[in-house]
C-alpha cells in the first residue's frame, strides 16, 4: 500500500470504502475462496505470543501449501487403469487416447477454481516445452459444473494442446484417488504412476510468488525421462476439494438438517453476496447443486477459520459475554453454523423440502450502488495485467479539477476487471503536494499518513450516514495505488472512483492515523520477530475502527489502548493470524472514548523463516518498503475529534499524533523504547538531491516544510548534522 506525509492528506479523512461502524451500511465480503486465507490457528488467545503450524494448515487439508508427502501412501508406483470421461462433443473417451510415447501428464483442472486458473499458464508452458520429448498432457476437468463453452474458452485462452475431458461422473477422479482440483499425475509408458502433486510451489491459497522456488512437476518429468525416480514423488496440491458423486443420504440423519431448511440460509447470510451470478466470487453458492458440489471445500475453509474472512480473536462487548461481539461488521460463523455444515455433509448432503427454501436475496444490477455519481475519476489509460507471477504496485495520479472544496457523502471504486484487483488505496493530495513529484514518489513508499478511500474485493463502496462526510479540496488530485494479482489470463484494468457530493457541512470529519514503525528491521530466518509502536491522541477523540496492514511476512497484530487517566493497557483488537490477502477493517459497534493524551499501542509479529510459504526470501533482512516483498508495520486507526468544527478543521501538531516505535526479536529481548527519530544519514539518503552532505529547504517537498523548519535549529534554511546533535 502507498505513502503519506504530514500535510499531504487534507483533513486526514478516510472512511476508506471498507465497511462502516453503522451495520445497515456495511458492504462486507463473505466467503470468497478466490482469495482464500490461512486457517486460523490461535496462539493462545489475547495476551499470548503468536505461533502457528509451518504452512497454517493441517497437512491433509486441501488448502495446505505445496510440500512433499509420503509417495507410497498416495499410490505412487501403482498401475493406472484405462478410464473414460466425456470429450467436448459428449463422447466417452479414454484418457489413454491422449497418452504420450514415454510419459503422460494427467492434469486436473477447473474453469472456476482460482488456483487452477493460476497454474494454467505453467501447464501450457510445460506442455509446449516437453512436446518433443515424448510427453503429452491430458486435461481432466473435475468441476462438475463447468459448461462445454466454458471449457472450450479455457482451452483457447490458455493454449492447451492435449486431450481435454470432462469427468462429470468422477470416474477418472476415483481411479486416480485425486483429492484437489490442481493435482497433476505423471504416468509412464507402462501405466505406472511415478509422480502426483503440485505443479510447483509458486501459488497457494494465501500467497503468490514471482517465480517458483521448487518446480515439482518439471523435476519429476526430467527424472522420469532419465530413468530415475523423482526425488519428490508426491506433494500436497492446494486447490478446491473434489466432491465424490453418488454419496448416499443417511435416512436416520437426513431429517435433522437439510440444505433447504438450514444450509441454504447459512450460505445466503454469509456467502452469496459475493458468490452469485455477477458477484466477485469465482463461483456461485446460491443453489443446492452448487453448494453440494463444493461441500468439502466449504467444510475445509469454514472449519479452519479461513472463510468467511474474519480474523479477530473472539472478544466481548462492554456488557460481557452476553453482549456479543463488539464489532459491527463481524462476519465470523458461529459454532452452531459450523457444526450444521459438517452435520449436513456427514448426513449425505440431503436437499430436503424445497418449500422450506428462503426467499432469494436480490442484488442491484447497477454498477453504482452509491447512486449516480456527481463526479467520476478514472485512470487515464488501461493498465495491462500479465497472466501470472507478481506485479509491482501501480501508482497513478488523477486530478479532480475541482474549483472549490467539496464534501463527499458517498464513494465507490469500480475496477473494469475486478478479478485481478487485490486492493486499492486512494490518497487525496492537496494542490501543492500534487504538483511536487518527490511527494508523489514518496506516497508510493509510505502509507503512515493515512488514506482517503480504499477497495477490497466485494467491499468497494461507502455511503456515509447523516452527520459524517469527507472533504475533497479545490484543485486536489487523487493518487491511486493499486495492487494487481494476475489470475492466469492476461487482461487489463482501468478502474474508476465515483463520488456523491453534498452541500451540507457534516457534524463530524473522520480522520485516519497510523501506528507505524518506519524503521522496522526483520532479521533473516526470524520466525516470530516482534515490532511495536504507539501514537498519542492530541485531542479528545472517538475511535471508530481499526485496520492493520503488513505484507506477506506479517503473522499477527494486536492493538492495545492505554487511557490517559491510568488503568494500564487493555487489548482492543487481537489478530492472531494476520492475512495479507484481506485488507479488513474492524468497525466498533460503539465508538471508543479516547481522551486527549491517551495512547494506542500496536504490536506486530513477522515470520521471515523458510516455514512461511509466502516468504519471497528468508535470507533477506527486511525493512520498510511499499512492495509486497518489503514489509510495513501499520495499524490504521479511524477517529473523529469530539470538539472539532469540520468547517474549520483543527490543525494537529506536525505529524498528527505523536508516534513512537520499537522492536524486539523472537526471543522477546528488549529493543528500543520510546521514539526513533530517523538519523541524519537516513534523511540525507532520502532528501540530499545534489549530494552536498546537507539538506536544503528546496530539496524537501512543500508538504514537509513545516517539519523542516522545526528541525532547522540554526534557522539558516539548511539541515546539517549539527541540527541533530544534542
Amino acid at each position: 500500500m502507498g505513502h503519506g506525509f504530514p500535510g499531504n492528506i487534507r483533513g486526514d479523512a478516510a472512511f476508506g470504502g471498507l465497511g462502516r461502524i453503522y451495520p445497515m451500511l456495511i458492504h462486507f465480503p463473505p466467503i470468497m475462496i478466490h482469495a482464500a486465507t490461512v486457517a486460523a490457528v490461535s496462539f493462545g488467545g489475547i495476551g499470548a505470543d503468536p505461533v502457528r503450524t509451518p504452512d497454517g494448515h493441517d497437512p491433509s487439508s486441501p488448502l495446505a501449501a505445496p510440500s512433499p508427502r509420503d509417495a507410497r501412501n498416495l499410490g505412487v508406483g501403482r498401475y493406472i487403469s484405462d478410464t473414460s470421461g466425456d470429450d467436448l462433443a459428449g463422447k466417452k473417451t479414454s484418457w489413454q487416447s491422449g497418452r504420450g510415447e514415454r510419459l503422460t501428464v494427467i492434469a486436473l483442472t477447473s474453469v472456476t477454481c482460482p488456483l487452477c486458473k493460476k497454474f494454467a499458464p505453467s501447464l501450457a508452458r510445460l506442455e509446449s516445452s516437453y512436446a518433443g520429448k515424448g510427453v503429452k498432457f491430458v486435461y481432466i476437468n473435475v468441476s462438475g459444473e463447468d459448461s462445454a463453452d466454458d471449457m472450450r474458452r479455457q482451452i483457447k485462452d490458455q493454449g492447451f494442446k492435449g486431450l481435454y475431458l470432462d469427468d462429470n461422473d468422477r470416474s477418472i477422479v476415483a481411479m486416480l484417488g485425486a483429492k484437489t482440483t490442481t493435482e497433476a499425475f505423471v504416468v509412464d509408458a507402462a501405466n505406472t504412476l511415478v509422480y502426483r502433486g503440485a505443479v510447483s510451489d509458486q501459488y497457494g491459497t494465501n500467497f503468490t510468488l514471482d517465480a517458483p522456488r521448487v518446480r515439482f512437476l518439471e523435476n519429476a518429468l526430467d527424472a522420469a525421462l532419465e530413468g530415475r525416480r523423482p526425488v519428490v514423488g508426491a506433494t500436497s496440491s492446494p486447490g478446491c476439494a473434489i466432491e465424490p458423486v453418488g454419496l448416499r443420504v443417511d435416512p436416520a440423519r437426513a431429517g435433522t438438517i437439510t440444505y433447504a431448511r438450514d444450509v441454504s440460509r447459512i450460505m445466503q447470510n454469509n456467502c452469496v453476496e459475493c458468490h452469485r451470478a455477477g458477484g466477485v466470487g469465482p463461483f456461485a453458492l446460491d443453489s443446492f447443486e452448487a453448494v453440494s458440489r463444493r461441500a468439502n471445500t466449504i467444510r475445509a475453509v469454514t472449519q479452519g477459520g479461513t472463510m468467511p474472512p474474519w480474523f479477530a480473536a473472539p472478544m466481548h462487548g462492554k456488557g460481557g459475554a452476553d453482549s456479543g461481539s463488539p464489532w459491527a461488521n463481524d462476519r465470523s460463523l458461529s459454532d452452531a453454523e459450523k457444526q450444521a455444515i459438517v452435520a449436513w455433509i456427514d448426513a449425505g448432503k440431503p436437499e430436503g423440502d424445497r418449500a422450506e427454501l428462503p426467499v432469494p436475496r436480490t442484488f442491484t444490477d447497477s454498477e453504482w450502488r452509491i447512486g449516480k455519481p456527481d463526479a467520476i475519476y478514472q485512470l487515464p489509460e488501461p493498465i495491462r495485467i500479465k497472466a501470472d507471477g507478481f506485479m509491482a504496485y501501480q501508482n497513478v495520479v488523477v486530478p479532480t479539477n475541482l474549483a472549490e472544496d467539496r464534501w463527499v457523502k458517498a464513494v465507490q471504486i469500480v475496477p473494469t476487471d475486478p478479478s485481478v484487483v487485490h486492493h486499492v488505496l486512494v490518497f487525496a493530495l492537496d494542490e501543492d503536494a500534487a504538483k511536487d513529484p518527490e511527494t508523489r514518489r514518496r506516497l508510493g513508499a509510505d502509507e503512515s499518513g493515512g488514506y482517503w478511500a480504499a477497495y477490497v474485493p466485494g467491499n468497494d463502496s461507502m455511503v456515509f450516514p447523516a452527520g459524517f462526510a469527507k472533504r475533497l479540496t479545490a484543485r486536489s488530485s487523487l493518487l491511486f495505488q493499486i495492487h494487481y494479482t494476475p489470475n492466469g489470463t492476461a487482461t487489463q484494468d482501468q478502474l474508476r472512483l465515483g463520488v456523491v457530493f453534498t452541500d451540507e457541512a457534516p457534524k463530524h470529519l473522520v480522520r485516519t492515523a497510523a501506528v507505524a514503525d518506519l524503521q522496522l528491521e526483520i532479521p533473516p530466518g526470524a520466525s516470530s520477530h516482534r515490532e511495536s509502536a504507539s501514537i498519542r491522541l492530541p485531542a479528545d477523540a472517538k475511535i471508530l475502527a481499526f485496520m492493520p496492514h503488513m505484507h506477506v511476512r506479517g503473522k499477527a497484530y494486536r492493538y492495545e489502548f492505554e487511557p490517559v487517566d491510568g488503568g494500564g493497557r487493555r487489548t482492543v483488537l487481537d489478530i492472531p493470524q494476520y492475512d495479507f490477502n484481506w485488507q479488513l477493517r474492524y468497525d466498533l459497534r460503539e465508538p471508543l472514548d479516547a481522551p486527549r493524551g491517551s495512547t494506542i499501542h500496536g504490536t506486530a509479529w513477522y515470520d521471515n523463516s523458510t516455514a512461511n510459504p509466502a516468504n519471497p526470501d528468508p535470507t533477506k533482512t527486511v525493512r520498510w518498503g511499499s512492495q509486497t516483498y518489503d514489509e510495513m508495520m501499520l495499524g490504521y486507526v479511524e477517529y473523529y475529534l469530539v470538539d472539532e468544527d469540520p468547517t474549520k478543521p483543527e490543525r494537529l501538531p506536525a505529524g498528527g499524533m505523536r508516534r513512537r516505535g520499537g522492536a524486539t526479536g523472537a526471543g522477546g529481548q528488549g529493543g528500543q523504547a520510546g521514539g526513533r527519530m530517523p538519523s541524519f544519514d537516513t534523511l540525507l539518503t532520502q532528501f540530499d538531491r545534489n549530494k552536498d552532505g546537507k539538506i536544503g529547504r528546496e530539496e524537501v517537498p512543500p508538504a514537509l516544510h513545516q517539519r523542516f523548519d522545526q528541525l532547522d535549529r540554526s534557522k539558516d534554511g539548511v539541515l546539517t548534522k549539527e541540527d541533530f546533535s544534542n
